[in-house]
Parts: structure tokens; sequence; C-alpha cells
């Protein structure tokens, strides 16, 4: 499955299981600079059962923009219907506020075809980023490596970033070794929110917090407040009634 997030240039969200793929690459220094694309208001929310009220996601990305995060995904224009969390897409762009130096993406429904289709043809159709994904979070580092590895013969490193779930507690390996293979664009998810709807069992996204907590370590420039984003996790499992999945702020309330 695949997704198009409705910007222009276009950002192609693939939705794939990381296999093995018998190729074999060495890797390279870490970036110096990771933009991270917050996925937690459209990916995150999208499947909760309760209906989030729309002041909660405006505030919710309000408070996401104040901690520094360069690309918020909004919201999805998808029929009701189908996703009626995200019933409120207009409401919710309409309120929140359009900070500096800020891109806030929204999701459009699937272009015929885009699932069957191979990243080189994606690039060559337009998409300025494509976004690969193991979103049932199966995946391993050595999975990682093969699957980059295997991509990057076909399409620009700079035009691929990652999208990782935790399932197995593979997310953050995962997502340092396509650091290592030179990715520097990675999705991510405040308090860890979201799931795969398709996958049993399948847990949420990368924890924002926690990615934020890796990058600092290994010195490399996010333009994140850890602190800020520590709030509006806080924020949101809050007002969601739920345990955060991030690491790193289930640490920090122990501290």
């Amino acid at each position: 499955m695949a997704t198009m997030r409705k910007v222009v240039p276009r950002r192609l969200v693939g939705l794939a299981t990381l296999r093995a793929v018998s190729t074999s690459s060495p890797m390279g220094t870490l970036p110096k600079q990771v933009k991270i694309v917050e996925v937690g208001p459209r990916d995150g929310l999208q499947n909760e059962k309760n209906i989030v009220p729309t002041a909660v996601k405006i505030k919710l990305i309000d408070m996401l923009s104040e901690a520094g995060l360069p690309v918020i995904e909004a919201t999805s224009f998808v029929s009701p219907k189908w996703v009626p969390q995200m019933a409120d897409h207009t409401e919710v762009l309409k309120g929140i506020r359009k900070f500096p130096g800020r891109n806030y993406p929204v999701l459009t429904p699937n272009l015929k075809g885009f699932e069957s289709a191979v990243s080189k043809k994606l690039y060559s159709m337009g998409c300025y980023e494509i976004s690969l994904g193991d979103t049932i979070g199966v995946g391993t580092p050595g999975a990682m490596k093969d699957m980059l590895s295997a991509v990057m013969r076909e399409v620009p490193l700079a035009a691929l970033a990652v999208h990782c779930h935790d399932t197995y507690g593979q997310a953050l390996a995962n997502t340092l070794m396509a650091l290592q293979m030179g990715v520097s664009v990675v999705d991510a998810s405040v308090a860890g929110l979201g799931g795969c709807p398709y996958a049993q069992g399948a847990s949420g996204n990368l924890a924002t917090e926690d990615l934020v907590y890796m990058l600092e370590g290994l010195g490399i420039h996010t333009g994140v407040n850890l602190q800020k984003l520590l709030e509006a996790g806080d924020f949101i499992c809050q007002a969601l009634n739920r345990k955060t999945g991030s690491k790193v702020a289930q640490a920090t309330c122990k501290l």
C-alpha cells in the first residue's frame, strides 16, 4: 500500500515489510542534520476508536510546531466513511497556527496503481521523497540495510526516507541503520502513537521523543526542543487517557 501527501512536490509513503534481498552496501558516516517528519496528528490519531476533538488536534499540532518539528502531517483528506477520525480535516487546517519555516502536509487518498508501483517508477513520476515503511514492525537492521541497498540502486539517496514501527522493539535500531546508510529524513510519531490496522499486534510508530534523544546523543542536529516535545506528548496522552509509547517520556516521568 502506498499513500501520497498533498504537497507539491510530492512525497510518497510506501508501506512494506522489510525482507533481506541478499545485497550489500558499505555504510557511510552519519548525517549532520536529520529532518523529522512528525506523523502523530494524522497517522497517530487516525485509528483511535473515540473521536478526538478538533480543538485537541489543533492544540497538539501547535505544540509540535512550538517544539520545532519542521514537518507535521496535519490531517488527511479521506472519506469520513472510511476514516471518521479525519472528518474535521478542513477545520483542523483552518485552526492551526502556521509557524514560519514549518510545513503542514496532508494525506490524500491513494492514486490508482501506486500500490503496485516500484520505488524507481514512483521517483520517475515526480515523487520528490519516497518513505520506505516497515509498518508492521518486523524488520531488523540487517533487513533495513539490504532493502536500502537495493532501492539506492534505482533511487537517489536524497529522495529516500524511512518510517519504522516498533512492534519488535527494532524501530530505533532500524532507523540508526538507515542513518548509517545515509538517509537523513525520518518519520516519527509523538508518544509513539499509531499502529498498523491491518496487522494484529502491530504496535505504534517510532516515538519522536526517543528519536530526538538518540539523535542528540549522536550530535545530529534536528532543531527540535526535546522538553517541549515531551510536553506535547504528555498533552495528547492525557487527552487520549493512555500511556505514552515513548521510552524517553516514561523514563523522564520516573526521574
